[in-house]
Order: structure tokens, then C-alpha cells, then sequence
């Protein structure tokens, strides 16, 4: 089965998922819950002090699975890794919270993002307003949006919607193409998926083909693909210092070392 295959029948679950969670909660309901969230953390402040100071901006992930890889960690403590990322330099958190795919839960992001002071960002395959309001009342301070998975009037919608709601909004693209469309939208934060969505196949040069059509003043963030110092020295060259790691991470018994190794 292709990604591409994959991302139709992820998509097609998640269209479930909504439908049943919005009969147990009201978008009513989870507008109650954000009165009292707890305050939300600069996502893209946090970014962008790591880079003025010359270092890199590292989102690490904890993730406890992927369908192309099976279970990454066994002994998975989403508080106890979010706490080892604090102490090994990430500069904010990714979480996911598929349940399906990827084996993940709203809970691990409540538990990563209270035993630590970073901004996190919630994981997932959104494609409607529910799950946005749901991301900002379960704590999350960013969402992700992937172009693939979206036209360009919800692209639009959910980006203005995370933003009404305080939030920041990472846009996620794997070609030239979807960067066209993710220009229309005001947030900073651009991230490069280096996984071929036909093929599978993961190639850094994603990201370098894509610097030149990057808007003027945003935070190219490379996602996938980097696993040891040659990699991020890489991209360092070509002046790209901002990187979503997951599975070069939870594969570590200490994943917040790792990330310090990494990102000396």
C-alpha cells in the first residue's frame, strides 16, 4: 500500500473519529473546557529565540508507533520523555495523538506537556473544526496541517480558526505544489516532509529543493529523515537550523541525550 494509499484510509477513519467523538462531546462542550485550559505557550517565540541565539530549533517528538515502522517504544512514558527533552535541549514538543496509526492519545499530550515548560504541538491528521477546538482544550499550543490531506478553503479555515483560538500553526508540505497552496497562510512555521508520499522513500534533498519557493522571513522546519550529525550538519550548510525529529529519539533508551548528541 502506497502513503498516499495510507493517508485515504487514515483520512477516512478520522472522518469517523470525528463523527463519533462529536456525539459524546459537543463542540459546545469542548468551548467550555478552553475557558479553563491552562495558558497557552509561545510556539513560534520559542522557535525563534533558539535561532536568534545561533542554535538549532528542535521539535522532538514522542511517538510511540508509525504504520510503516510498528511499535517504536515499548516503554512508552510520554511524561518521563517529554522531561528528558526539557533536559536535553528541544525547544518544543510534537505529540501524537492518532490512536489508530500511530498508537497515540489526547492523554500523552496532557501528560508530556505537564512535566515540562515547552510548547507542544498536537500531532494528527486534522481535517475539521472539531479538532481544532479539541487541540486547544486538551492544552496543545500549535496544530499541525498537511496540505496533502486538505483543499485549500479547509487549509484556510482550520489555520484561522488555531489562530482565533491563540494558537500557532504548523503547515506541512512535500512538494513544490502543496508549498504554492500553504503560501496563502499567514503562520511562520513551514515544515518540509522529506518522505516521498508515493514511494516511502526519505531523501533530506526534499527540503534543499524546496528553499528557494520558502516565503520570505518563515521558519523552514525539515521533518523526517535526520538521524545523525552529517544530517543535521546538512542542513545547517544550507542555512536550514529548525528540525522535527521523532524515531532517531524513541528508538534511545535516553532520547533527551540523544537529542543533545545530535544538536551538540
Amino acid at each position: 500500500m502506497s502513503q498516499a494509499d495510507i493517508l485515504k484510509k487514515i483520512l477516512a477513519r478520522k472522518r469517523e473519529e470525528i463523527s463519533e467523538r462529536s456525539a459524546k462531546v459537543s463542540v459546545e462542550a469542548l468551548k467550555q473546557q478552553i475557558e479553563t485550559a491552562s495558558p497557552l505557550r509561545d510556539f513560534v517565540g520559542a522557535m525563534r529565540a533558539k535561532l536568534a541565539v545561533g542554535k538549532s530549533a528542535v521539535i522532538a517528538e514522542i511517538k510511540k508507533a508509525s504504520p510503516s515502522k510498528g511499535v517504536l517504544r515499548e516503554d512508552f512514558r510520554p511524561a518521563e520523555i517529554a522531561a528528558s527533552y526539557e533536559k536535553g535541549g528541544a525547544t518544543c514538543l510534537s505529540v501524537l495523538t492518532d490512536r489508530d496509526f500511530f498508537q497515540g492519545s489526547e492523554e500523552y499530550l496532557q501528560q508530556a506537556r505537564a512535566a515540562c515548560s515547552l510548547p507542544v504541538i498536537r500531532k494528527d491528521f486534522i481535517i475539521d473544526p472539531y479538532q481544532v477546538y479539541e487541540a486547544r482544550a486538551i492544552g496543545a499550543d500549535c496544530i499541525l496541517l498537511i496540505v496533502a490531506a486538505l483543499d485549500d478553503a479547509q487549509l484556510v479555515e482550520l489555520a484561522n480558526l488555531a489562530e482565533q483560538l491563540g494558537m500557532a500553526v504548523l503547515v506541512e508540505v512535500h512538494d513544490v505544489e502543496e508549498l504554492a497552496r500553504a503560501k496563502v497562510l499567514k503562520t511562520p512555521l513551514f515544515g518540509v516532509n522529506n518522505r516521498n508520499l508515493k514511494t516511502f522513500e526519505v531523501s533530506l534533498k526534499n527540503t534543499l529543493d524546496l528553499l528557494a519557493a520558502m516565503p520570505d522571513g518563515c521558519i523552514v522546519i525539515t521533518e523526517s529523515g535526520i538521524h545523525a550529525r552529517q544530517d543535521v550538519e546538512l542542513m545547517r550548510d544550507n542555512h536550514v537550523n529548525s528540525f522535527l525529529v521523532g524515531e532517531a529519539f524513541m528508538r534511545c533508551e535516553d532520547p533527551g541525550g540523544r537529542l543533545a548528541e545530535l544538536f551538540v
